[in-house]
């Protein structure tokens, strides 16, 4: 089965838009369902408030994608994205609630969101401090931060029951190896469908070695609820560090932007199209904070997975965020996905998570690391700070909780880092030197793509 490459702008029939929209939510569940459960079991919730989240937790993803995949005005990229909550973002969230309580934890989402929106038009003027180098870096980060997220769904937390069993690896290795079978034997729009096929016949695995979790009971239908832990107490004192870790994502959102747009080959226009995913990123964590979920930011998960696929329809996102909306109000579904073991999900998404590093590789690839050798030295400066927190966790251990965990994940650092060895190098001059030289500019269009083994 052959077909012709699909642009971003192509509505795919439904027979294929469906399954793909499928794919890119089974990769991405296992974040929302985690996000929720952490938070239960942070805080000793209810089964009815903890199935609550999760309805909210879903829908909240489904209007996100919707939203970046369709736009809005001036609300929405227009790019194949997912937006999920989770990350840093989550970390804070729970934080502030067990420092203060929950109610006042939403009202930081909220303060957040609406200093996203207040920040924007200053973000946007930053925007130019942001050539190749810096972007190309920060990418490779993101990467490798999320590849360690897949890496803990396979090994689970070090000091927890069954952590790095070695069955957990045989299953998310199977798991793997049906995903490149897939892609080696399939071909056209089928082999578009290898991660998901790799993921049935894993979960297909696991039920037959009794490995599948329980899928439980509860209400069919699950409306999420308004102000689930009461109305939201606004403390901005206490929202402080999730303010500044939403102001962090806004650099993350730039790179995500511009590597989405190089895969699906759209141009890209910074200073245009950055602040629509921005806003949308804003807008529907401002709806999540009504309905008791930290920040909704667009998945970087997501990049990979499109490069993977081959697909470069928005109109298959917008299809997945149906499905999430979905799943959220009809129950019985995310417990069946939330059945899926860990490790099956894992090693799906290990694959596709590192699809982002090698991405970030790719746009280095362009940058002139010749001459004086300067944007080695920020490549570099930047990479090994960014990467520091991710191979020795812990390492930010002494300082205060919120610098914890901002600094946590690297990719703040990385983006730091850059922007000002970039600025250092390019936009000031030494004394006694003539002029100074001016700022690399970030290209209006990106080059092409690289052509994947899938078509679209």
């Amino acid at each position: 089965m052959t077909t012709t490459p699909d642009t971003v702008d192509t509505v795919p029939p439904v027979r294929r838009m469906l399954p793909l929209g499928l794919q890119h939510v089974l990769v991405m569940a296992a974040t929302p369902i985690s996000a929720v459960f952490l938070i239960s079991k942070s805080f000793g919730l209810d089964q009815r408030t903890t199935v609550d989240l999760l309805a909210a937790a879903f829908v909240l993803s489904g209007i996100g994608a919707l939203v970046q995949s369709l736009g809005v005005w001036k609300v929405g990229v227009r790019l194949p994205f997912v937006m999920l909550q989770g990350g840093a973002p989550l970390v804070v969230f729970i934080a502030i609630g067990k420092q203060y309580d929950l109610r006042v934890a939403s009202g930081a989402v909220l303060i957040a969101g609406v200093t996203m929106v207040l920040f924007l038009p200053v973000f946007v003027q930053l925007l130019r401090f942001f050539p190749t180098v810096v972007l190309g870096t920060l990418i490779v980060v993101i990467g490798v931060n999320v590849i360690a997220v897949a890496a803990k769904l396979i090994t689970g937390a070090p000091g927890t029951p069954g952590f790095a069993s070695p069955k957990n690896f045989g299953l998310a290795l199977v798991t793997i190896a049906f995903m490149v079978v897939f892609w080696r034997l399939l071909r056209g729009s089928w082999r578009q469908l290898s991660v998901m096929f790799g993921l049935v016949a894993g979960g297909a695995l696991a039920a037959l070695t009794g490995q599948f979790g329980a899928i439980g009971t509860g209400p069919v239908f699950q409306a999420p609820s308004v102000f689930p832990f009461g109305n939201p107490v606004f403390n901005i004192v206490a929202a402080l560090p999730l303010v500044t870790v939403a102001l962090a994502t806004m650099a993350e959102a730039t790179g995500q932007t511009v590597i989405n747009g190089e895969i699906v080959g759209k141009q890209i226009r910074l200073k245009a199209d950055v602040p629509k995913l921005i806003a949308a990123d804003a807008l529907v964590s401002l709806i999540g904070g009504c309905f008791g979920t930290s920040l909704l930011v667009t998945s970087g998960e997501n990049v990979g997975l499109v490069q993977v696929s081959g697909v470069r329809s928005r109109f298959v996102t917008a299809a997945a965020g149906v499905l999430l909306i979905l799943i959220g109000l009809f129950s019985p579904v995310a417990r069946l996905i939330n059945g899926i073991p860990s490790p099956v999900v894992g090693g799906a998404a290990l694959v596709v998570y590192a699809v982002v590093s090698v991405m970030g590789i790719t746009m280095l690839r362009r940058v002139d690391f010749s001459g004086d050798h300067t944007n080695i030295v920020i490549a570099a400066v930047a990479l090994g700070v960014g990467l520091l927190p991710i191979v020795v966790p812990g390492a930010y251990s002494h300082f205060p909780a919120a610098w914890q965990n901002i600094l946590g994940g690297g990719v703040a650092m990385t983006a730091i880092t850059a922007v000002l060895l970039n600025i250092v190098f390019h936009h000031t001059r030494l004394p006694g030197s003539r002029t100074a030289q001016r700022l690399p500019q970030v290209p209006e269009q990106p080059a092409p793509p690289a052509k994947t083994g899938a078509t679209g």
